[in-house]
């Protein structure tokens, strides 16, 4: 018989709810929003898979930096540690602090103290407003893993994340060759249009092989200037 969840923590956000931290056993956890579960500890293959895959070349790099926009549970914050060398600079863009606060203290154990790790800053900000105010050619590496990703409800331009400005902001703020990474529920050809469109190489991941599977985007910036730039993303077969 299951164990039942005990509800660890809450807190009411500012627009969409009560944020509840759940467990049962030692390292099952879900957080949920209202009657939406939006991470499980027991499936984080497309997390783990966004951290891989947005610092897929950076093992050997003297001193890279990277922006990881959303903290959740810390998974693809130490997919992200994994890859990188001991020299790498970290810095999370996080919301809420409660989520920093779970992520130190009752998650702590399922990432081995991810965002203990000296390498790590976490800033308690809006990640879109962050890469806006980043000097140019800042970091080799963004990884979104926000709890809602781009699809068919996304304003095209204005989207403060996903939209043609963003993404103009986002290209800035890489270097040459770098990679954005972002986590979403489903495919979305028009978000990797946008992509394609802003300067970037793009090709979307499926992670797994069995049941549902999210998409994982991973974009390379292939030009610094972007006019007359025509590249068309890639499709995985």
């Amino acid at each position: 018989m299951a164990l039942p969840w005990k509800v660890l923590d809450q807190f009411t956000t500012k627009d969409e709810g009560v944020l509840e931290l759940r467990q049962r056993g030692k390292k099952d956890f879900l957080i949920t929003l209202g009657s939406q579960i939006l991470m499980n500890s027991k499936a984080q293959r497309s997390e783990i898979a966004l951290g891989e895959l947005g610092c897929l070349n950076l093992k050997k790099h003297p001193n890279p930096r990277i922006l990881v926009g959303g903290l959740g549970m810390g998974i693809t914050l130490r997919a992200v540690l994994d890859s990188l060398p001991n020299t790498a600079q970290v810095i999370v863009a996080e919301l809420n602090p409660k989520i920093h606060e779970w992520c130190l203290n009752p998650l702590a154990g399922l990432t081995n103290g991810a965002a203990r790790d000296s390498r790590v800053i976490v800033k308690i900000s809006d990640v879109a407003k962050l890469i806006k105010k980043s000097p140019r050619e800042s970091f080799d590496a963004i990884i979104l893993d926000l709890y809602r990703g781009p699809g068919p409800q996304t304003d095209q331009q204005n989207d403060p994340i996903y939209g043609s400005r963003a993404i103009a902001n986002t290209h800035a703020t890489l270097r040459l060759g770098g990679t954005f990474a972002v986590w979403g529920e489903n495919p979305d050809r028009s978000f990797e249009n946008r992509l394609a469109s802003g300067g970037f190489t793009v090709h979307c991941e499926r992670p797994g092989k069995g049941g549902y599977r999210h998409a994982v985007w991973v974009a390379t910036k292939t030009h610094n200037k972007l006019k007359n730039h025509k590249s068309q993303p890639k499709r995985n077969s």
